[in-house]
């Protein structure tokens, strides 16, 4: 069975707080016999930090405790109380697009990274600030894919299965008709076409969807990053939990700011993006949690292509 199955279907029946110890303990499991995930994970750290062998160990430590921290509060995420999900969420950099998100009556694209808990923040967000549309890529079994979609929706995240060019156009149209946030995971391309930009000094490719939807649409883009900090007194008591997490807005980013050919503006507006999450990413690396292959483009193919974008 499916091990991603087989924990929800365990987390159902068991406190959250034991699913938390759960996950932790499996956390410490994998790190002490790391297998292809983990030794993914180091090189990924590696690269965006140069450390090495103790160090590194260390840092990888640290962001599996990260990985597992969300897989517990994904499980879970329909059993936080209101009143839970306020105390674990601050947000930094909200003034600076607070205008945008409540006033518009289009689309915004944001922008998010495999970092923290961005289930939470779109459930916080939902209700509070503006409607939520995320995208999903389908897992399998399709049963998990499901529950998890349920699980979102009912916390008022309304998701889209990443089936192809029918999902793009069906993100236009609810761009240019809908207030929306929509949350696009955008570090890790997942289509095959990603886009060349830089990021730690590294040409790395990523997620044209941000930039595409929104040159389409002519709406903004926001980066949004998310980590996760210790809490103490009354806001742990509060959240019913010793971790909450930090949500950090970017400057939105106006399509009409870039010129040229759609696929030079597509490789611009990426890059501004990019940029502005590399540097988030490189504040709190532990929080980030890509244990799957990166689109780092080697040295010799930059060579052989000119450069990046």
């Amino acid at each position: 069975m499916n091990a991603l199955l087989t924990a929800w279907r365990a987390s159902r029946l068991l406190p959250v707080g034991a699913v938390r110890v759960l996950a932790s303990a499996g956390a410490s499991f994998a790190w002490r016999r790391p297998g292809k995930a983990v030794r993914r994970l180091e090189d990924n750290l590696h690269r965006i930090t140069g450390l090495e062998d103790d160090a590194l160990r260390a840092l990888s430590k640290e962001s599996l405790q990260s990985v597992s921290r969300y897989y517990a509060e994904a499980l879970t995420l329909d059993r936080f109380s209101t009143s839970q999900v306020d105390a674990r969420v601050r947000m930094e950099g909200y003034e600076g697009v607070k205008d945008l998100l409540s006033t518009t009556d289009r689309g915004v694209v944001a922008v998010l990274s495999h970092s923290g808990n961005w289930d939470l923040v779109g459930a916080y967000a939902s209700p509070r600030i503006i409607p939520v549309t995320a995208v999903a890529e389908i897992l399998k079994p399709r049963e998990m894919y499901e529950q998890f979609v349920q699980m979102r929706e009912g916390v008022g995240i309304h998701v889209l299965g990443h089936e192809g060019g029918s999902t793009f156009r069906e993100l236009i149209r609810i761009a240019k008709r809908e207030r929306t946030l929509i949350c696009l995971l955008s570090d890790r391309d997942l289509s095959g076409s990603g886009i060349e930009v830089e990021m730690w000094g590294h040409g790395v490719k990523v997620a044209p969807g941000p930039a595409a939807l929104a040159l389409a649409a002519d709406v903004p883009i926001v980066p949004v990053y998310t980590h996760y900090e210790r809490l103490s007194g009354e806001r742990r008591r509060a959240a019913g939990s010793p971790w909450g997490v930090v949500l950090r807005f970017g400057e939105a980013i106006e399509p009409g700011t870039v010129e040229g050919e759609r696929e030079d503006r597509v490789g611009r507006l990426s890059q501004l993006w990019a940029t502005w999450m590399a540097d988030q990413i490189s504040g709190h690396p532990e929080d980030w949690h890509m244990m799957q292959r990166f689109g780092w483009v080697s040295e010799d193919a930059r060579a052989s292509a000119g450069g990046s974008s």
